[in-house]
């Protein structure tokens, strides 16, 4: 490698490339677009997902069909460790006071209480799910867990 060859050919600023001034310049006539075709004429544009006749990918898929998004219930978690820091020994920890308190979201069916950290106050906790963990801790901290049914509406 020579370093004086190193930047030979890289500019900063390229100048425009002018089009369609002659045979010479090598741009001319048809200016690189060559012959007809999709591209060649002046303000042609493909739409979007077009794919040069091919069948576009979005009509090849299945857009019909059943998806359970819709009726899947949305759970939301809240870690021991939340409870620890949010409430006081001896409160009792309901879902809708959660959701007053921002720990849940008021667009979750189920409320699940996870046992991610350590618990010291005695809780009372009523929420429709627990996992063991979370059950177990809070037994030992010397609180109560109450199981509550899930409401639609």
């Amino acid at each position: 490698m020579i370093l004086n060859d190193v930047h030979q050919g890289i500019h900063k600023h390229k100048p425009r490339k002018r089009v369609g001034r002659g045979p010479g310049s090598g741009h001319g006539k048809t200016c690189g677009r060559g012959h007809k075709g999709a591209k060649s004429r002046s303000g042609a544009s493909r739409r979007r997902g077009y794919e040069g006749g091919q069948m576009p990918l979005f009509r090849r898929m299945a857009k019909v069909g059943f998806n359970n998004a819709a009726f899947a219930e949305r759970v939301g978690a809240v870690n021991v460790s939340v409870l620890e820091a949010k409430f006081q020994d001896g409160d009792v920890v309901t879902v809708e006071l959660l959701r007053q308190r921002g720990l849940v979201s008021s667009k979750c069916d189920v409320v699940k209480i996870l046992g991610h950290g350590e618990l010291s106050k005695a809780l009372t906790v009523e929420a429709h799910r627990f996992s063991r963990s979370a059950e177990e801790k809070i037994a030992a901290a010397g609180g109560t867990v109450k199981k509550v049914a899930v409401t639609r509406g």
